[in-house]
């Protein structure tokens, strides 16, 4: 699974950073997390392509959609024929509807509006599914969590041809199935030679929010968190009035859930030339890896019994 940072800037891009997308390759699926202005010469300039058949929005605010028209008329010039789906917070349909259809034209593939609540499963996957998570902003929010299904468990290859003298073939695919096989006059059940399942991977994207106990819940041991980090905590009280998370919010956010790895997002241009305080703070507070992510920052999403990779 590799995630990449489109836009890690607040309301307003800067020259370094532009407002919110995250990209997300799960095995080839192609998942879009918000899709704020600029996104698809985003998509361009760091090589995620454009194979993208499901959008996530968070919320209606301009920095977190106004990239969808653009992004639509892309896909229709480059000859899309396959439909596009936005998952957006009930109460959004209409907003997002006419914000597709800006142009006055339509594109020459369906683009669907789905509408989804916190506890849905937006997306039911091939081995995972895209669930929604309660925000606390100043609109219609919704946060998303990436989860896989558990794995199967390593398949004790030593112990099954060694001690039970079963010869590498159809019997080991059917044991790893789950299935009994006979052997040698006995019934050789799955648990002898698989070990317990393992967990797949779960990435939670909040979008604009206060601090939340659905967070936690949601990101419980999650591989990674990417959450609101708008200011740190000198500007605590512009972060509650507007709505969103300071870094050391958004830390212990992190830290209570469990998580391994924290990504902090939706900068304010306050930090443009310096985001050590909002790094710094967060990494005070939380025990994992806390990170402000350049545009273009990819992280490669490993297995909780792999080792990690980022570029």
């Amino acid at each position: 699974m590799r995630v990449t940072f489109l836009g890690t800037s607040g309301a307003v891009p800067t020259t370094q950073r532009n407002t919110s997308a995250v990209f997300v390759n799960r095995e080839g699926d192609r998942l879009l997390f918000d899709c704020g202005e600029g996104t698809q010469r985003q998509m361009m300039r760091f090589g995620t392509g454009f194979a993208v058949d499901h959008v996530f929005v968070t919320h209606c605010h301009g920095d977190h959609v106004l990239g969808l028209p653009g992004l639509v008329q892309t896909l229709d010039f480059n000859g899309r024929d396959a439909p596009l789906t936005v998952h957006a917070p009930h109460g959004t349909r209409s907003r997002i509807e006419d914000l597709v259809g800006v142009a006055g034209t339509d594109p020459d593939f369906p683009v669907r509006v789905r509408q989804v609540g916190p506890g849905d499963t937006v997306l039911d996957g091939d081995g995972y599914e895209v669930c929604g998570v309660r925000t606390d902003h100043r609109t219609h929010s919704l946060g998303y969590a990436i989860v896989e299904d558990d794995r199967k468990g390593r398949f004790d290859r030593e112990t099954a041809e060694n001690e039970l003298n079963i010869p590498p073939g159809p019997k080991y695919s059917k044991l790893h199935r789950g299935e009994p096989v006979e052997h040698d006059g006995r019934t050789v059940d799955p648990e002898e030679v698989v070990g317990p399942s393992r967990p797949g991977r779960r990435v939670v994207y909040t979008g604009d929010t206060r601090p939340t106990d659905s967070v936690v819940e949601a990101a419980a041991n999650a591989d990674l968190l990417i959450h609101d980090a708008t200011f740190a905590s000198d500007w605590a009280d512009r972060a509650r009035k507007t709505a969103h998370s300071t870094a050391r919010e958004a830390a212990e956010i992190a830290d209570d859930a469990g998580a391994k790895r924290l990504a902090l997002v939706h900068v304010s241009t306050r930090y443009a030339g310096d985001v050590s305080p909002i790094e710094r703070e967060a990494s005070e507070r939380f025990a994992g890896e806390a990170f402000v992510p350049d545009d273009g920052h990819r992280i490669e999403v490993p297995f909780p019994d792999e080792s990690d990779g980022e570029t």
